[in-house]
């Protein structure tokens, strides 16, 4: 049977991949919808290499150069917000979503309310809607399918049984700044930050890495996940990245799934689901790995991760408060406003100021609570450069 998919943020790096492995196996798959923020060149590639449906451009004022690129074929053209709504919501077996940030919220929402599985990449859309999105997953009968290395491997392990676990285990490869020293973490640059050892991602998915501020929120998406209780979740350091989640049960047996660091695989599976498929990946060679090793997280180096913790803990606003004011301080990090060592004193600072506001009921609240912490983390930033030019 042919599968229907769309993928909300086809030109990241996620995106990307899927892209790759529909077009390797294009006899099981039917692509109705594709749509990207502003890679107008890479999304009519796609769009042509794939023979989409609909084309949608996040960017409204790139509306018209799309359009002119798919002129004279049977491809759709629409853009923001109200097209990505139309792609989210076309008869799709499958929706990918890989939008970067709390954007792909409401698009994996309307997904979610057509009755559309999910290939959850946006790990954002659960930390600050995990309690809404996961329960109306339930009610509409849509999977969830996590893409996140570490939650695939949970997920293949887990079968039907949370209730026999003692402990989840998410791995972390610990960055390009695991063996710094407190004095040369103050002196990263953007190049430094994203040099990840071990995966290929995008821009703001390597920054948290290198913060471990990323391993925070896929604490906070495992507990919605597989509501599992959070005294339940912990991280441990594995350079190797070769496992990516253990799974320790009552009895003390323990599970774990192993395979090279390759996101092809999480997303092999999720497009096949509940088959397997060819994911074009290296294969582990036993014979070439000398050891795999495990170190106790630093959490004086890596202060965002505990930071995570304690948001998940107390929940309410704060994991949307806390992941906002992230992708703010990373966005500011990006673009040369502030340092490396800035963006954790950011979060830390606007989870204090924010931290009376009300619990979100609604995915109206979670936005409002978005715009409110957006104004604010801005501002502070604005305020950190004036402080140090009047210095």
């Amino acid at each position: 049977m042919v599968k229907k998919i769309s993928i909300l943020g086809s030109t990241g790096s996620i995106g990307k991949n899927s892209v790759k492995l529909i077009y390797s196996q294009l006899e099981k798959f039917e692509v109705q919808a594709l749509t990207s923020n502003q890679n107008v060149e890479l999304l009519v590639k796609q769009a042509l290499q794939l023979q989409a449906k609909l084309a949608v451009i996040a960017d409204e004022t790139l509306y018209n150069k799309l359009k002119l690129a798919l002129e004279g074929t049977n491809i759709k053209v629409a853009a923001g917000i109200s097209g990505l709504l139309e792609a989210a919501c076309m008869e799709n077996d499958l929706v990918i979503s890989a939008i970067v940030g709390i954007a792909g919220l409401k698009p994996t929402m309307a997904a979610i309310e057509k009755g559309s599985n999910i290939a959850l990449a946006n790990k954002e859309c659960l930390v600050c809607a995990g309690d809404i999105m996961t329960s109306y997953a339930r009610a509409k009968q849509v999977q969830i399918i996590p893409v996140d290395s570490e939650h695939s491997a949970i997920f293949q392990l887990l079968g039907q049984d949370n209730i026999n676990i003692e402990k989840i285990i998410l791995t972390a490869s610990g960055g390009p700044f695991r063996l710094y020293t407190q004095e040369q973490m103050l002196s990263i640059t953007q190049e430094d930050a994203l040099n990840h050892p071990t995966w290929q991602m995008g821009k703001k998915n390597t920054i948290d890495s290198a913060t471990l501020i990323n391993k925070g929120l896929e604490l906070i998406e495992a507990h919605y996940l597989f509501n599992i209780e959070e005294n339940k979740l912990d991280v441990i350091i594995h350079p190797e990245s070769i496992i990516h989640s253990m799974i320790e049960f009552i009895d003390g047996a323990m599970f774990a799934q192993l395979s090279t660091p390759d996101m092809c695989i999480p997303i092999s599976y999720a497009l096949n689901w509940p088959s397997r498929g060819e994911s074009q990946a290296q294969k582990i060679d036993f014979n070439t790995i000398n050891k795999l090793t495990f170190e106790r997280v630093n959490y004086n180096k890596f202060p965002g991760l505990k930071i995570a913790q304690e948001v998940l803990k107390a929940k309410g606003s704060l994991p949307v408060i806390m992941n906002v004011s992230n992708e703010v301080a990373v966005e500011a990090f990006i673009n040369g406003q502030i340092n490396f060592i800035d963006i954790v004193p950011l979060i830390n600072e606007s989870l204090c100021k924010l931290s009376s506001l009300t619990s979100p009921a609604t995915i109206e609240d979670i936005l409002e609570i978005e715009e409110i912490t957006r104004n604010a983390v801005q501002a502070m930033i604005i305020n950190r450069d004036n402080n140090v030019k009047a210095a």
